[in-house]
């Protein structure tokens, strides 16, 4: 019997519609569809005891949306909102440590790194909050440092008092901070992308730094707007750092096989120091040209001609890399290899095939991580379509559909609870194998059985490859999203 949905709601954003009650373990609110189509509000609970439960959709927010038949086996869902203290199964580590009991989960999230205290080393927490006031005190002697140095250069000499220095000083570091926000922003919301794909946000640093020399050469032509358009400048050179630490860090790691992390760091700063004198000597003899100081045309060609090198340096020294983890960029390299000729390249061929700059959206085919069931049936669906998809992914941690209402090939992927790296790569080969051999004229559902079927005879077969060749298949570098989660509840 075939129905469609009732209950229109925007997902995976639900928090907006339900109100939030102090009761940590009571459901604070449901919602459930009727079948004329109309949303009637229950407590707790009530009114659906008789239905069965066969799916459970789990939000990171703490909102969770049950799926459930009734006695006419029509298809009902229902949201229920709890307080975010509560995991719903989402795994908080940090709830355990009671040093943190205090802090909103927002700001843990914010501050740590995903998984914490399990992720990290017994002393990471007690060094951070140690290594916080080091900084604080720090800055503090910058400020004051930069006091003293803009007054020895001649600022505020002739008022006889070193106002005027401080002025210029609060105006230099209230620069510098605007531009901290940026590194801020990024360490606490992108922190976990840099592991993925270091060589790209490497690259995409330099350019974000370059449109922050672009504000700060424009100082000199609007010299009345210095603090906003250094600030911006600051700001993008700060966003620029953000992305590059990181992700150089990682590179890092990668050189040091021997375990030498310290090593290798301290041979790098020998390199960068030696480049940096030897570009500062360059600079200056430059700088040192009739004409060029006076002319500002001259100067902005020079830079844009120094920086376009620096760029393509830059590509350059990234593509030379040769990671031996599987990314997902690199991940549908190998997927697409074996599909295709039941072989996968090595770790310098698919390193060189890998594309720097592309963006995940933009590659094809397009795979969406994370969707919620709903937009996966496609709104109004029957209770059979969701029983079948339930029934052909069973054994799988993962569940996988073609979206039929694009023409373009697309398919939407929703993890279940307990999913691994494992499961993200395959569901990336049976996207590939569908990918080429799709037949429209035949059951979308016997299509994806059967590639289901022909991923479980060679997916062991892809692994065995990937590890001939050199792959690390211990650190498959391949995020579970964690905003839902999918519980499996049998009729």
């Amino acid at each position: 019997m075939s129905i469609s949905y009732s209950l229109q709601l925007q997902l995976p954003f639900p928090s907006r519609i339900f109100p939030i009650r102090r009761n940590r373990t009571s459901t604070l609110q449901t919602l459930h569809s009727s079948k004329q189509g109309q949303q009637q509000p229950h407590s707790d609970g009530i009114g659906k005891s008789q239905d069965r439960v066969i799916l459970v959709e789990r939000f990171g927010n703490g909102t969770i949306k049950r799926y459930t038949l009734d006695d006419d086996l029509q298809l009902r869902t229902f949201l229920e909102k709890h307080d975010d203290s509560t995991s719903n199964g989402f795994p908080r580590y940090y709830l355990s440590d009671p040093k943190l009991s205090w802090l909103p989960n927002i700001l843990k999230d914010f501050i740590l790194p995903a998984g914490f205290p399990g992720s990290v080393s017994d002393d990471y927490l007690q060094y951070m909050l140690l290594q916080f006031p080091t900084n604080v005190t720090g800055w503090i002697c910058y400020t004051l440092v930069t006091s003293s140095l803009l007054k020895a250069v001649g600022v505020g000499s002739f008022s006889g008092t070193g106002a005027a220095a401080s002025a210029a000083a609060i105006r230099w570091v209230s620069k510098d901070g605007i531009g901290a926000v940026g590194r801020l922003f990024i360490g606490g919301r992108f922190g976990n992308i840099f592991d993925d794909d270091p060589k790209q946000w490497r690259m995409y640093a330099d350019f974000i730094g370059s449109a922050g020399s672009i504000f700060d050469l424009t100082t000199q032509v609007y010299p009345a707007y210095f603090l906003p358009l250094a600030s911006l400048g600051n700001l993008a050179k700060a966003v620029a750092r953000g992305l590059k630490d990181p992700s150089f860090r990682v590179i890092q790691n990668h050189f040091a096989i021997s375990g030498n992390l310290g090593e290798v760091s301290a041979k790098e700063e020998v390199w960068e120091v030696t480049a940096q004198l030897l570009g500062l000597s360059l600079g200056i003899l430059i700088l040192d040209t009739p004409g060029l100081v006076k002319s500002y045309p001259a100067l902005m060609s020079t830079w844009a001609s120094m920086r376009l090198l620096h760029l393509w340096l830059r590509y350059l020294s990234l593509s030379v890399l040769q990671f031996n983890t599987i990314n997902l960029k690199r991940a549908r390299i190998l997927v697409k290899s074996h599909v295709l000729h039941s072989r996968v390249p090595g770790c310098n061929d698919c390193n060189r095939e890998e594309n720097i700059l592309s963006w995940e959206r933009f590659i094809k085919p397009r795979i969406i991580f994370g969707v919620p069931m709903e937009e996966m049936l496609g709104g109004g669906r029957s209770t059979s379509m969701l029983n079948t998809l339930l029934r052909i992914y069973a054994k799988e941690k993962y569940i996988l559909m073609v979206n039929q209402e694009r023409k373009d090939f697309e398919v939407f992927v929703s993890f279940k609870v307990g999913a691994t790296t494992v499961s993200v790569l395959r569901s990336i080969w049976q996207t590939y194998w569908l990918h080429e051999k799709l037949n429209v004229s035949e059951s979308i559902f016997d299509q994806l059985a059967k590639s289901l079927s022909e991923m479980d005879d060679r997916f062991e077969e892809f692994i065995q490859q990937l590890d001939k060749a050199g792959w690390d298949t211990h650190q498959i570098n391949l995020r579970v999203p964690k905003e839902i989660y999918i519980d499996e509840c049998p009729v």
